[in-house]
């Protein structure tokens, strides 16, 4: 077979996905539960283009995320091009381009495609949408503890249980303090950090090498400290100098702040919790499924104040997190929170032999006009095909149309899921439906 002959694939390219109705109908709804959450704190939604200018990334992202998992190339004119990766320099780039227009404090969030060239595997594609929420320009401990109860909250919007997931905080603050008091500075920091962001994916004993490979004599004492579970014996473990560090202040107030607002939540401080980004600079956080099946980071966030540094503002302070919507469908999926939902489409006409065409368009006008949402079967397959048809594209109602139906200018409505029918005029059909959705 030659080059121009060979038969294309029908699978999408690598690690991407089709969205068929059936999938389209379960991300508008989890668009739909963040979108909720997010606006009743009173974020407000903005968007961009997925194609930056290549070094807007390698400025402050990260070079394990530019140099291996971008999906970078050259332009017609010759500019390098980059498919965003993440929202957050996407954002930062814009309030530094409008910032003297800006009403601060702005809170923002956006819902876009992002793509990473990475192995596909569960949780992890190259391209994934993602739930941005960010706060600017409050420097206070406030702003940290409204974004992770923004996260919770939509959390259990999605239906989740407090037992089903955890929430880790840490503080870049406190880590980079403790290293420089070590003498871990530089490189030596930066290799540090990236080790302890990968730390439970990896054996202890294959950790505990690395480790002292860059830090030698101060990986036992490290070692030690990353080994404690709560804040209380963290702080006691660390030198006199750092126990009253600022950023310890910071995770008590954080930790209070959000049980404060939501009693039963399940945070805790996590002392090897890094966050992968270079960006962040303060309180960073993760949240965690506790299900054995799927023990792994779902998502998170942290402060990131310098970022706009890279366009040579001034610093605004800034907070946020991000969401993704493939790691999310595997928690549902573990826990058996999927939705149930059913087809937009609420109605479908099934049309009798010889039915004119004028009277079946103007009956499905006036549900239309009437708000409910509503499709004709004119493939002429006999009525129980098209009522089979209805059922398996999931449209709850269908109606008949006939000659007697044409005649007496009433309708038999029927729910497929349950067999119940309801017979009566189109008005009053109409506020039928209405009422039950």
């Amino acid at each position: 077979m030659s080059e121009n002959n060979k038969k294309l694939s029908r699978e999408p390219y690598k690690g991407t996905r089709d969205f068929y109705p059936e999938d389209m109908a379960f991300q508008k709804w989890l668009f739909a539960k963040m979108r909720e959450v997010s606006e009743s704190y009173g974020y407000v939604e903005y968007g961009a283009s997925p194609l930056e200018p290549a070094e807007l990334y390698a400025a402050k992202t990260g070079e394990e995320i530019v140099n291996e998992q971008t999906y970078t190339f050259e332009d017609r004119g010759g500019r390098k091009v980059t498919l965003r990766p993440e929202m957050t320099p996407t954002v930062a780039r814009m309030i530094a381009a409008r910032r003297r227009e800006l009403p601060f404090p702005l809170r923002w969030y956006s819902i876009p495609n992002v793509f990473r060239y990475e192995q596909p595997q569960k949780g992890r594609l190259r391209e994934h949408y993602q739930l941005n929420v960010d706060l600017f320009g409050v420097k206070g401990i406030e702003a940290d503890i409204e974004i992770i109860s923004v996260a919770y909250n939509i959390m259990k919007a999605l239906g989740a249980k407090d037992e089903n997931f955890e929430i880790r905080i840490n503080n870049r603050k406190l880590l980079l303090a403790l290293n420089k008091h070590l003498g871990i500075t530089g490189d030596k920091y930066q290799e540090f950090s990236k080790l302890l962001d990968k730390k439970d994916k990896m054996e202890s004993g294959e950790f505990e090498k690395k480790l002292k490979d860059i830090l030698g004599g101060g990986s036992a004492f490290l070692l030690g400290l990353l080994s404690t579970r709560d804040l209380e014996s963290f702080i006691g473990g660390l030198p006199k100098d750092l126990q009253e560090h600022e950023s310890i202040k910071e995770i008590e107030e954080v930790l209070l702040g959000v049980k404060f607002n939501n009693p039963k939540i399940n945070v805790k401080f996590s002392p090897t919790l890094m966050r992968g980004f270079d960006y962040y600079t303060g309180i960073v956080f993760e949240v965690f499924d506790t299900s054995g099946e799927n023990k792994r980071s779902l998502f998170g966030g942290g402060r990131y104040d310098e970022l706009l540094a890279i366009f040579d503002e001034e610093e605004v302070p800034a907070v946020g997190f991000g969401m993704g919507d493939v790691t999310i469908r595997d928690f549902l999926e573990t826990h058996k929170l999927l939705p149930k939902l059913e087809s937009s489409t609420k109605v479908s006409l099934c049309l009798m032999e010889g039915v004119a065409p004028d009277f079946v368009n103007n009956t499905a006008k006036t549900i239309r006009e009437g708000g409910i949402n509503v499709s004709t079967d004119w493939s002429q397959k006999k009525i129980g095909d098209q009522i089979k048809s209805a059922d398996k594209a999931k449209i709850p109602y269908i109606i008949v149309i006939g000659d007697d139906e044409v005649k007496t200018n009433t309708f038999i409505l029927k729910n497929l899921a349950t067999g119940k029918e309801e017979k009566n005029g189109l008005p009053e059909l109409i506020e039928f439906i209405k009422a039950r959705n």
